[in-house]
């Protein structure tokens, strides 16, 4: 009896006080659907090695859906065109200046398009490039050198940029860096295992940032 009253207890903590993840999906023609493993792998590792609970059923959403409140994180990736409404727009500074939190990863050709939207989001506001000692870099894991390199494209150095409102850091940018194919399943894009723990180390310390600001 005394098992028993412990796992119910345990399943409604864990109904209670699990967290969502939700994908954006976008206008514009842009593959919002890439890499489908990512983020479920993603969310593996953030609860086996960190002190989350998060859901493993992840919603795909929009920005014109009631419920985009209910989740704390939302993450977009892609290669292509962007396009939000001007409500849309509306909506996602909404839902960013009360307490949510965007973490956009380039799968390469995104960043014309993004940098392009956000402008609607925030016209007064320009990416900065975050320094290495900001605490997105400083969670469970250390990246004393700042975002980590994960799948090359043009040979550039990976960089992580960010849009913040009234000192908060609101959208995390992750830009020639490709976190999301470091997460996606190993045979996908055959990214060497240390290279791919990396990418887990990192994307759980912009999650556990994310839930803590």
């Amino acid at each position: 009896m005394k098992n028993r009253l412990t796992l119910i207890l345990l399943f409604f903590c864990s109904v209670n006080f699990s967290q969502q993840i939700a994908i954006l999906k976008y206008k514009g023609g842009g593959d919002w659907y890439a890499n489908p493993t990512a983020l479920p792998n993603l969310i593996k590792f953030s609860n086996t090695n960190t002190n989350t609970f998060i859901d493993t059923d992840i919603n795909t959403i929009t920005l014109e859906d009631d419920t985009i409140n209910n989740y704390p994180i939302i993450f977009m990736t892609g290669h292509g065109n962007v396009f939000f409404t001007n409500e849309e727009a509306t909506n996602l500074k909404n839902y960013l200046i009360s307490g949510g939190f965007l973490h956009i990863s380039d799968n390469y050709g995104l960043d014309s398009y993004i940098r392009r939207e956000l402008k609607k989001v925030f016209p007064k506001s320009e990416f900065q490039e975050i320094p290495n000692n900001h605490p997105i870099y400083n969670q469970t894991f250390n990246f004393t050198k700042g975002l980590p390199k994960i799948h090359e494209h043009d040979k550039k150095p990976a960089q992580g940029f960010g849009l913040f409102h009234k000192g908060r850091l609101v959208v995390f940018y992750d830009y020639e860096s490709d976190l999301n194919d470091g997460w996606e399943d190993a045979a996908i894009h055959n990214n060497p295992e240390e290279t791919r723990i990396k990418a887990f180390k990192m994307g759980s310390n912009i999650i556990e940032y994310a839930f803590k600001n």
